[in-house]
């Protein structure tokens, strides 16, 4: 044998002959060297096959299956489906209305409270006109989409319940206007409560992605609308706001933690 080069042979145990280390047989005797021929290294020297030990691993966590146009290992935005069965109620209220299928004094806050149990919980989806239903159902689309995808469609019914239903509720309770409708107070709800973490944001000088500027103009709006709009009540409109300080404020420190 060579040093550092190949094996030139091997001895076969059975004969002691000297036989080519690349056949299973000794020509000689017969007697079966190995089960099959060896394979070669890169050295030219038979290379025995290796043991390798099966390693345990922990399974990757799975998404499950993907949905169509997703991109794996991220999903997206789900639909707002919650904010959509909101606008679209009221839509769909305010079309009866204007096709005379069914009368305001049915679905508005009119007189005291004890008169307006069922009231007032129709009222925040009633409108009077097609402009106070696009200022308030575009507010209300835009920051309840944007209230759903942060914190889930349980929020966003809460908070419309809380500034619609409730802002009603003071409206009556109060009457300092002889009759109110209107999702003013519902919209400032979904405002207040989105705006909330920006500010915190904000005041600590931090960046801030969402446009607090744009939603300071919505807030402004919605606050003036009484003046321009007989039908809505400004105390529903004051309820939205603080519906959505008291629920929002708590909702983003837990966010934050």
């Amino acid at each position: 044998m060579t040093s550092g080069g190949p094996d030139l042979f091997v001895i076969c145990k059975h004969c002691g002959s000297e036989v080519s280390p690349y056949i299973t047989e000794c020509p000689y005797c017969g007697s079966r060297l190995r089960k099959r021929a060896p394979k070669l290294g890169r050295d030219g020297r038979p290379a025995e096959k290796e043991r390798r030990r099966a390693r345990r691993r922990a399974p990757a966590p799975s998404l499950g299956p993907l949905r169509r146009g997703e991109i794996p290992g991220i999903r997206p935005d789900g639909r707002p489906y919650v904010t959509i069965a909101l606008v679209g109620a009221s839509l769909v209220l305010l079309v009866l209305v204007r096709a005379g299928a069914i009368g305001l004094g049915r679905l508005a806050v009119i007189g005291p409270l004890d008169k307006n149990v069922r009231e007032i919980f129709t009222a925040p989806f009633a409108y009077d006109s097609s402009g106070y239903a696009f200022v308030g159902l575009f507010a209300i689309a835009i920051f309840g989409w944007l209230v759903e995808r942060r914190h889930g469609p349980l929020v966003v019914a809460l908070l419309f319940l809380a500034g619609g239903a409730g802002g009603m509720a003071v409206a009556s309770a109060a009457e300092t206007f002889p009759f109110a409708l209107g999702g003013n107070g519902a919209a400032l709800a979904l405002l207040v409560a989105w705006a909330i973490p920006d500010l915190r944001a904000a005041r600590r000088g931090r960046e801030v992605d969402g446009d607090l500027l744009g939603a300071g103009v919505f807030a402004v709006v919605l606050l003036l609308l009484p003046v321009a709009v007989e039908w809505a009540d400004p105390l529903a409109g004051a309820t939205g706001l603080v519906a959505g300080a008291a629920v929002g404020y708590p909702l983003a420190r837990l966010t934050a933690r």
